[in-house]
């Protein structure tokens, strides 16, 4: 079976599908992953073969036609509206180089991230099942909407009126904190992954003080988010604790000079996070699951708003303490670490969280799904047609 999957424009999203994909493989499957050009180099050290199908990345689309950044709305109706029309460039830019791969590779079905809105057309065009694949625990549904707008001139070229809805939902959510609106879905456990690097001793051992682990993920760079990490790092510097700040290399050494229990630089979270007792961190999608599959409570400050939801979902949980943005004071976070860290019920909803991730579906139980899903697009009745375009 040859299985493409349509991947998201930055490393965060593709590290959540990687797993699937690399499961798929692994059974034997023909297996493409397509995406931006820049960043192929994350899609093949997951020993995957990349399929680079524009030049355009995901942040080229925060730019407009003469280069300038595009401002970004403080209402967060009109953010999210924003963040679907950016997305819907994206996936754009992606179609034009996706309908000469599937010509010439034409596959049994197609998978793609939440936001990686190219992935249900181009199905469409081929012919064949959508699944669905969530990158973290819920996307707002104005963004979908606002994409679909963007990208209405795609739509009108396939001979479609609207997004083809997925054939397949594919959901890393555990069932404790699905929201009640939640669509259906086939369920699997979120395997945390990240670019490796080797190891040394201290990344998997830990001494006598506790371990905190502060970031704000990996698509920072000098424009985008790196004054939230800077900002996160001056404000807890000062506690008596072994922190860990994990950033992008270059981006971890522009922090400067660094107290003596500080540690900054790339770190494999899958590897650390069982190490540590508590993670600080900007509620980004896989920061917060690789977190709750390795059971550590969180302190969580959601900068992003569409990421406010499944915080304040696992709060009420109890397995976290999130901090609204414009409270987010050098004390404030102090104190809630502390909180976390002298309150033992954090650490065991984490770990009851855990436990239900772990009796989920793995990567490896859902492809079976994936065959299935493929095999009734070929047999099925009023199975889709192959839409050429117009």
């Amino acid at each position: 079976m040859r299985i493409l999957f349509v991947c998201g424009g930055t490393s965060g999203v593709i590290f959540s599908i990687v797993p699937l994909a690399q499961a798929a493989r692994n059974a034997g499957h023909e297996v493409f992953m397509a995406g931006p050009e820049d960043v192929m180099p994350i899609v093949t050290r997951a020993g995957l073969p990349g399929v680079p199908v524009t030049r355009t990345s995901m942040m080229d689309t925060l730019l407009d036609d003469d280069g300038n950044r595009i401002p970004i709305p403080t209402d967060l109706h009109e953010r999210y509206l924003f963040n679907g029309r950016c997305f819907g460039r994206y996936a754009a830019n992606c179609l034009e180089g996706l309908y000469p791969l599937v010509d010439r590779w034409p596959p049994d079905i197609v998978v793609g991230g939440a936001l990686a809105f190219a992935a249900p057309l181009i199905a469409a065009y081929a012919g064949v099942p959508y699944v669905k694949h969530a990158v973290d625990m819920g996307e707002p549904r104005t963004i979908d909407l606002a994409a679909a707008a963007e990208l209405g001139s795609s739509l009108e070229r396939l001979g479609l009126y609207d997004m083809p809805r997925c054939d397949l939902f594919v959901d890393t959510c555990p069932p404790s904190l699905r929201t009640w609106d939640a669509p259906p879905a086939q369920p699997m456990r979120y395997v945390p992954y990240t670019t490796p690097k080797a190891l040394e001793p201290w990344m998997y051992t830990k001494g006598d003080r506790p371990r905190v682990m502060v970031t704000a993920g990996s698509r920072i760079t000098p424009d985008y988010y790196f004054d939230v990490l800077a900002s996160l790092v001056k404000k807890v510097q000062h506690m008596d604790v072994e922190l860990l700040v994990g950033a992008p290399d270059d981006m971890a050494a522009r922090l400067g000079p660094l107290p003596d229990n500080i540690r900054a630089g790339w770190l494999p979270l899958d590897v650390l996070a069982p190490t540590c007792d508590v993670i600080v961190n900007h509620a980004g999608g896989n920061t917060v699951l690789g977190s709750m599959a390795h059971g550590v409570p969180q302190v969580l400050i959601p900068y992003l708003p569409y990421v406010v939801d499944y915080s304040t979902r696992l709060t009420e949980f109890g397995a976290s303490k999130m901090i609204r943005p414009g409270d987010d004071t050098a004390e404030t976070i102090t104190d809630a670490v502390r909180e976390v860290l002298d309150t033992p019920s954090y650490r065991e909803r984490a770990g009851e969280l855990r436990e239900e991730m772990l009796g989920m579906p793995t990567p490896a139980d859902v492809v079976p799904v994936l065959e299935r899903q493929a095999e009734r697009g070929r047999n099925e009745p009023g199975a889709p047609a192959r839409t050429r375009l117009t």
